[in-house]
């Protein structure tokens, strides 16, 4: 039985040099690939229709990349393969020569796709109305340009749980807690569990730690008093100013980021390369 050729959609949104320099030599090199057809390409403007044919998103760039790509495709999720041109990349972990070398793999389907959470956040403003934001790593409440000490009341469930005083506080799916969180002094979590994180941002107190609770419960941010400058922040790529009498709900999505690692990568070798682990034990004395 013959295999059907591999639909690539192609999203090259940066229009630096390195993605675009990127984007050139992989569209000739896609050209000459039997068994591969390039179904659509994003490169200056935002792909407007997913092709439901898709069998893998290739995205170009960094993991700001991919979140974008999640928020691009909303409801038309499909498996993503990142090809990391940015930093740190632990969504966008294949290099431009990793991906063609692994290409014959790619086409025989010979990758792994597993679902990560996603989330909604409900901005909802003291007139009433609800600004809906579907993302995958995080939520911010920041202090912003107040440079002000905030103190934000965490509800789960329509229970209070705690009012953090500091700068922040960020609530992160399993995928986020190697950004904004882990910066924070948030723990790692495996990318495949259903919870959520919520980590403070320079708390004034040292009883507010990083709390992880299950993903299928509401999180809600208030605060009493709001000065000038306090922002939300999706996934460090969407800015809300926050004002006096909004709330901030946080649930999960019934959208999956789905993500396609080729074998020999995985998360955890991901962790080894981008955090320097080196995996040595040394034994006393040493």
């Amino acid at each position: 039985m013959t295999t059907p050729p591999l639909k690539l959609i192609i999203l090259a949104r940066d229009q630096g040099p390195r993605v675009q320099g990127a984007w050139t030599e992989l569209s000739d090199f896609l050209d000459q690939q039997e068994g591969v057809d390039v179904v659509a390409v994003a490169v200056t403007e935002d792909l407007q229709d997913v092709p439901p044919e898709a069998d893998l998103v290739v995205v170009l760039g960094g993991d700001g990349a991919i979140l974008r790509a999640c928020r691009q495709l909303a409801s038309t999720q499909r498996p993503i393969l990142g090809v990391n041109l940015g930093h740190l990349g632990f969504l966008a972990d294949l290099s431009v020569e990793e991906f063609r070398q692994n290409l014959p793999a790619i086409r025989d389907r010979e990758y792994r796709v597993t679902q990560h959470l996603m989330f909604e956040c409900h901005h909802v403003t003291s007139d009433g109305n609800t600004e809906r934001i579907t993302g995958l790593n995080e939520v911010a409440l920041s202090a912003g340009a107040s440079l002000t000490m905030l103190d934000i009341r965490l509800e789960i469930d329509g229970e209070e749980v705690t009012t953090f005083s500091g700068d922040g506080v960020i609530i992160s799916s399993p995928v986020g807690s190697t950004a904004h969180s882990l910066s924070a002094g948030g723990p790692i979590l495996r990318q495949d569990l259903q919870a959520f994180v919520v980590t403070p941002l320079n708390p004034h107190t040292l009883n507010n730690r990083p709390l992880v609770d299950r993903a299928d419960r509401r999180y809600t941010l208030t605060m009493d008093e709001v000065p000038e400058g306090v922002t939300l922040v999706v996934d460090g790529q969407i800015r809300r100013p926050f004002a006096e009498g909004d709330a901030i709900h946080v649930v999960q999505s019934q959208q999956s980021f789905q993500l396609a690692r080729i074998p020999g990568h995985s998360y955890y070798s991901a962790l080894r390369n981008k955090l320097g682990w080196s995996g040595q034990v040394r034994g006393r004395g040493r």
